[in-house]
């Protein structure tokens, strides 16, 4: 498997998300992101935070935190004290059940002896109980409690909604493209796709995008949505709650 720093940068670089955007989405200070791409473990708080941050920023990115994780428990986890101890040959040491007394009596038996002392007691004891004619009170059972149905589905966590919108753009037949993310960076600029060709699947907090014509699909948010079928060009505004349509005037231009 890859090094665990080229593969967080490497899908970071590949869908164009700039470190300052994972930052603002996972809360992880971007000094903790570049920690984690350049493997400067000895700069993050501590193994802890690590596995935590790791988790964090690969899901962010679409990866499989499972398997970033399992490898740098490999790689760099240290074994704990109790697996780095030395396993000692039988008879070096003695357990405590070995132990004698002072008096040359095993210290077992004496432990024995007060237990079954302590046991013989309390059966004397139950047994004037009984020829007195009493017993103790009988304890009430526990009835359980069940839930109402209104409130079974209370304490499911909801399902937080994501914070970044994603698009793709496929063509059918050729079609211009232009496509531009939050802070009008330039993402698609202005290319003709060919029939069955496609950009990249692209993420952010909003997308502007011009059509040349009707002869292109688009994936929003994972779901595949029709263009109508014009030929003077439309323009989409993409976000999380789906997609718009954009006027003329707001239609972003490409060089």
């Amino acid at each position: 498997m890859p090094a665990i720093g080229a593969t967080l940068r490497e899908a970071r670089m590949r869908a164009r998300i700039d470190i300052s955007e994972i930052e603002s989405e996972t809360k992880i200070r971007a000094k903790y992101l570049r920690a984690l791409e350049n493997e400067e473990w000895d700069l993050l708080p501590g193994p802890t935070y690590v596995k935590s941050f790791l988790r964090t920023y690969a899901d962010a990115l679409g990866l499989d935190s499972r398997l970033l994780l399992e490898e740098y428990k490999l790689r760099h986890e240290r074994l704990s004290d109790i697996e780095l101890q030395p396993i000692a040959p039988p008879g070096s040491r003695r357990g405590p059940s070995t132990r004698r007394s002072r008096g040359g009596i095993p210290r077992a038996y004496v432990v024995w002896f007060l237990v079954l002392a302590v046991l013989a007691g309390i059966y004397l004891l139950g047994r004037s109980t009984e020829d007195n004619g009493t017993s103790p009170p009988k304890q009430p059972a526990n009835t359980p409690t069940t839930p109402s149905g209104g409130n079974a589905g209370t304490h499911k966590k909801s399902k937080a909604a994501p914070k970044y919108a994603r698009l793709q753009v496929l063509g059918t037949a050729p079609v211009y493209v232009c496509v531009k993310a939050a802070g009008n960076r330039t993402l698609v600029n202005g290319e003709t796709l060919a029939a069955g060709g496609h950009t990249n699947t692209y993420r952010s907090s909003r997308f502007d995008v011009t059509l040349g014509n009707g002869s292109a699909k688009m994936r929003v948010n994972g779901r595949l949505m029709d263009v109508p079928d014009v030929q003077s060009g439309i323009g989409y505004r993409v976000t999380v709650k789906g997609r718009r349509t954009l006027s003329p005037g707001k239609r972003p231009t490409c060089a």
